[in-house]
C-alpha cells in the first residue's frame, strides 16, 4: 500500500497545534489549472508573468497562491484575485477581477507585504480555502477534495480550492482569510461546522492548527488559553509580549481583559517521513505548554 503522510501522522498521534505557516501577506490568484508540482512555477500563465510574480512575491514576503472553484470552472471572464493581510489584531482583505494575466505584475505587492492596501476593493467577506494540490502531495487531493466539496455545497461563493499552503500531513487543510486561521484534519462533515463558527465570530478549538500571523509558540499559547478560558471569540486574544526564556518562550496574552502568562517549550520529534513525496526523513519541531498562569 502506498505511503500516506496524513495517515502516518495520525497514527503516531502527532499534534497539529502550532503548525500554521507563519505568513501575514497573501495573494490569491484564480487559476483553473491543472496545477503542477510547484503551482505558480508550473501554472499555465505567460512565462514573464510567472517569473515576475515569483520574484516579486519572494522579495516582498507575500505568499502567492493559486485558487480555483471546486470542479475547476472559472468564475467568468478575467482573473479574480484576493489580497489579504492576516494581522492578528486587524486582518483585512481586498479583491478585484483583472482583465489579463499581465495585470498581475501591476499589483503593489510591496505595499501588501508591509500591510498596506495594494489598491483593490475592500471586502468584508471571508474566504475558505481548502488545499487540494494533489501534484504536490497525494493526501491533499485525496482528503481535500471531499472536504472542499462539502464546504462548497454550503458556501459556494466563499469556498475555493487552493494550492499548497503547508502541513500536507495534516490534510485536509483549511485556510480562512483574512484571519489567517489554519485548520487541519478537517473531515467533510467538519468543514461546514468550522465555516459556520467563523461566520458567527468564533474559532473551532478542536481543529485549529494556529493563526498564521503569530509565531509558533504564540499559536500554541493562544490555543492553550482559549481552552483554559473556553473563549472562542475570534478577537478575544491579544498578544501582549513574547520573550525567550531558557529552552522555550514566555508568551503574555490578554484574553477578554485578563492577562495570562504561558510558558511554551520547543521539542524535536523522531525522524519521520513528513510528506508523501519526501525522499528522506526529518525531525519535526513541536511545542508543549509547560506553564500557564493568570496574573
Amino acid at each position: 500500500m502506498a505511503f500516506r503522510c496524513a495517515a502516518a501522522s495520525l497514527a503516531r498521534d502527532e499534534p497539529a497545534v502550532g503548525t500554521a505557516s507563519t505568513v501575514r501577506a497573501f495573494l490569491l490568484v484564480e487559476n483553473a489549472g491543472p496545477w503542477g508540482t510547484e503551482a505558480l512555477r508550473d501554472a499555465r500563465l505567460p512565462a514573464e508573468v510567472k517569473d515576475g510574480l515569483q520574484a516579486r512575491s519572494a522579495a516582498t514576503g507575500v505568499r502567492a497562491l493559486l485558487v480555483r472553484r471546486h470542479g475547476g470552472a472559472p468564475t467568468g471572464p478575467g482573473i479574480r484575485v484576493f489580497a489579504a493581510y492576516a494581522d492578528p489584531a486587524a486582518p483585512w482583505m481586498e479583491t478585484a477581477t483583472l482583465a489579463a494575466p499581465e495585470v498581475l505584475l501591476d499589483l503593489d505587492l510591496e505595499a501588501l507585504g508591509r500591510g498596506r492596501s495594494p489598491g483593490l476593493t475592500p471586502t468584508d467577506e471571508p474566504v475558505f480555502c481548502v488545499c487540494t494540490h494533489g501534484r504536490h502531495d497525494a493526501c491533499c487531493a485525496e482528503l481535500g477534495r471531499p472536504t472542499v466539496s462539502a464546504l462548497a455545497a454550503r458556501h459556494p461563493e466563499q469556498t475555493w480550492e487552493v494550492s499548497h499552503i503547508g502541513g500536507d500531513r495534516f490534510a485536509a487543510n483549511l485556510l480562512v482569510l483574512p484571519a489567517g486561521l489554519y485548520y487541519g484534519r478537517v473531515a467533510p462533515a467538519d468543514a461546514p461546522t468550522v465555516a459556520a463558527a467563523h461566520l458567527s465570530g468564533h474559532v473551532d478549538l478542536d481543529l485549529l492548527r494556529g493563526r498564521s500571523g503569530f509565531p509558533f509558540p504564540v499559536q500554541v499559547a493562544e490555543l492553550a488559553v482559549r481552552r483554559e478560558t473556553g473563549d472562542t471569540r475570534l478577537d478575544a486574544v491579544r498578544l501582549v509580549g513574547l520573550r525567550t526564556v531558557g529552552d522555550g518562550s514566555e508568551v503574555t496574552l490578554d484574553v477578554g481583559g485578563a492577562t495570562y502568562d504561558v510558558r511554551v517549550r520547543r521539542t524535536t520529534g523522531e525522524h519521520e517521513r513528513l510528506t508523501c513525496r519526501a525522499t528522506r526523513d526529518s525531525r519535526p519541531a513541536s511545542y508543549e505548554v509547560v506553564g500557564l498562569a493568570r496574573r
